[in-house]
């Protein structure tokens, strides 16, 4: 597929992980992100295992099962509860300290370079989320910081692992999603019977807002996610995570009609100008590297 075509529709999932503050705040019962992680994770995963008809072999189970933890298993319920306890805006834009941190564990997993460009450009991306997290107006949560930064911190790893370990020839996107998807739920469900339980009550708005999420903001958005991450490099989508920080400010104060300063806004600015500076720097390294025969790649 042609580089830019990749790189628009791996864009779809953070975008679409986006409204994912707002559908929690405004839809699903309060107080119970493990069961959201759930239902986000189990359902779709075992629909995309049933509609690529492929499970892991070998050492694929153990692989599948790592990741889906890190990817799902781990994020998704420190996702849901920082949505709980931040406005969606701040909530999001903390994922713009991914990109340093995919940089880091891409130099000690993956042995890549750290190019000081494009080190300069997560910075940026960093330095704008801090507009918005350090606003006296941010509305700041301390235990909802934390889980923020864990999720960015656990689904950093995962990508990075995705990227070293690939995915194994004749399984198509679908199938792949669905083993990190069903593996990160199946890692859920024990913990949520235990510690939470089911909603006492689910109206509509709550099961629209399952169903979204774990449909688009599920299966279709991490087939394109994962495949993304296996055909671009593996910087470029942790800045395309930088979208859903937008995404979320835009609906949070559309919508919700959560306030924000003129600081915040100008973070989040900085957040998108990083991301279109990183994804045109890692295009022209990639296209150098192309057109460089004599260029040895690191070893791995």
């Amino acid at each position: 597929m042609n580089p830019l075509a990749t790189l628009l529709l791996t864009a779809l999932a953070p975008i679409s992980w986006g409204t994912t503050y707002l559908v929690t705040t405004e839809l699903l019962p309060p107080g119970h992100p493990l069961f959201a992680g759930l239902m986000r994770a189990l359902p779709a995963g075992l629909l995309a295992i049933a509609i690529g008809r492929r499970l892991p072999s070998g050492g694929w189970w153990v692989k599948a099962a790592v990741l889906g933890i890190l990817n799902i298993g781990a994020f998704f319920p420190l996702l849901f509860l920082a949505a709980e306890r931040l406005p969606g805006g701040v909530a999001a834009a903390v994922a713009g300290a991914q990109p340093l941190i995919i940089l880091g564990l891409g130099a000690l997993v993956l042995h890549d370079r750290i190019r000081p460009l494009t080190a300069a450009i997560a910075a940026a991306g960093a330095g704008g989320v801090a507009l918005v997290v350090l606003s006296p107006a941010a509305g700041l949560d301390t235990l909802g910081i934390i889980a923020a930064l864990g999720g960015v911190t656990a689904t950093a790893a995962g990508m990075v692992l995705t990227k070293r370990w690939g995915r194994p020839a004749g399984v198509g996107a679908v199938a792949y999603a669905g083993w990190q998807l069903t593996a990160g739920g199946l890692f859920l469900l024990p913990l949520t019977l235990l510690w939470e339980g089911v909603p006492a009550e689910i109206d509509g708005g709550g099961l629209f807002g399952y169903l979204w999420l774990g449909t688009v903001g599920g299966l279709i958005a991490y087939t394109l996610w994962f495949r993304g991450i296996q055909e671009l490099p593996v910087i470029a989508p942790g800045l395309l995570a930088l979208l859903s920080p937008v995404v979320a400010t835009v609906l949070g104060a559309t919508i919700a009609a959560e306030s924000f300063t003129a600081i915040q806004l100008i973070g989040i600015a900085v957040v998108l100008a990083a991301l279109v500076a990183g994804q045109i720097v890692t295009r022209r390294t990639a296209l150098g590297r192309a057109h460089t025969p004599l260029e040895r790649p690191l070893l791995r």
